[in-house]
């Protein structure tokens, strides 16, 4: 009997007690009154009308983001948990990751969160450091991470930590000093992230007016080095550019979704999926408007504003730059619609190489892998 392929689904969560400056994603303050709860109806409804149309799945994971999805009820997580598990068939180990933010570390709210079904959680630290926590605008200090992560240990099975990087006057030895204390803290699973001015953002206009300058890049790439070194020193392995974990079996499931190529339902205001139906590459997208997705859904029956049949071509450029951020790059049968006219030079110079049929970026490459990628499809 074959086996069904996998389903990965992202529950998009927008509201946010605070907007970080550096922030882009589709997130807003929950100010109007019933909102939240209208929001959670129409999610359950948008999953029930997205699975007509992604035909037989088996799904591995759930990923609650955001936005803050620590802010939603530990029942509003139960139902969709429940409806997803009522409308695909799930595997034993299904991961269920939910992002946190410190200043919602309560053991007993955690507690309840696990009982709904969350057993990975992703706890958004970005910083071991008071004055670069502030900089980033986040309304939690050092101790405060340190103490969520505690509790997180505890509670869930499996946990996360995501670090923001490369920023303002931000030396190797005190990032490297800040990496080992994060790892001290017991995470199978640690994310860093080099800080990027993403145009719009609050740190945009602040770069604008000169307030501050980002890490040089020479700086941004001695930092990624120094990633590198200490998180390797300390038992975790670099599976992904910007994603550590220590074995195989703490790699964040529902990522590799993404980066295999594989589908996922997205739903909530703004999210994005991708659905495969007859060797027919989809892109979907929801509407991202709260009130707009709410009366979409109650309109048509899904959130959905956009699919999007991929080429050949545009599918085979979106695996090549999901898959060659692993380790296990991506297999070369997936990649023939693209010519790849400057693979060898790219072999010869030591930025990406050929094993197994699988094109796989080397630890040269890495730093520089956005460049490689745009050679390649090029």
């Amino acid at each position: 009997m074959t086996e069904l392929p996998p389903l990965g689904l992202y529950v998009h969560w927008p509201y946010c007690a605070r907007i970080c400056p550096y922030c882009d994603f589709n997130v807003a303050l929950d100010r109007r009154a019933g909102e939240a709860e209208a929001l959670h109806a129409a999610i359950l409804a948008d999953l029930e009308g997205q699975t007509q149309a992604s035909g037989p799945h088996r799904l591995v994971s759930i990923f609650f983001g955001g936005g803050t999805p620590s802010l939603m009820t530990p029942d509003q997580v139960f139902g969709i948990v429940g409806a997803a598990r009522a409308l695909f068939p799930s595997s034993s180990d299904m991961e269920v990751t939910l992002e946190a933010n410190p200043t919602d570390a309560e053991a007993a709210r955690f507690e309840a969160f696990a009982q709904a079904g969350v057993n990975r959680l992703s706890l958004g630290v970005q910083a071991l450091d008071d004055a670069a926590l502030k900089f980033l605008g986040r309304n939690h200090g050092a101790a405060e991470a340190i103490r969520a992560a505690g509790i997180a240990g505890r509670v869930f099975p499996r946990m996360s930590l995501d670090l923001i990087y490369a920023r303002p006057g931000q030396t190797e030895a005190a990032w490297a000093e800040e990496l080992k204390a994060a790892a001290a803290l017991g995470p199978e699973h640690l994310s860093p992230y080099q800080l990027t001015i993403e145009p719009g953002t609050a740190f945009d206009r602040a770069v604008a007016r000169q307030s501050f300058l980002p890490a040089d890049p020479d700086r941004a790439a001695r930092l990624y080095e120094t990633t590198q070194s200490v998180l390797e020193a300390e038992g975790f392995e670099a599976y992904e550019v910007s994603n550590h974990a220590r074995g195989e079996a703490a790699r964040s499931r529902h990522n590799l979704v993404y980066w295999r190529g594989q589908d996922y339902l997205g739903v909530g205001p703004g999210a994005h999926g991708r659905l495969t139906r007859d060797s027919l590459r989809s892109a979907t997208e929801t509407a991202r408007d709260i009130p707009d997705y709410i009366r979409k859904v109650g309109e048509t029956g899904t959130g959905l504003s956009l699919v999007e049949p991929l080429t050949p071509v545009e599918a085979a450029e979106e695996r090549l730059l999901m898959g060659l951020r692993t380790v296990e790059g991506v297999s070369l049968a997936e990649l023939q619609p693209l010519a790849l006219a400057k693979l060898p030079d790219l072999q010869e110079a030591g930025f990406v190489r050929v094993a197994s049929e699988r094109l796989l970026a080397t630890p040269m490459g890495r730093p520089v892998l956005d460049r490689v990628i745009e050679e390649l499809a090029g």
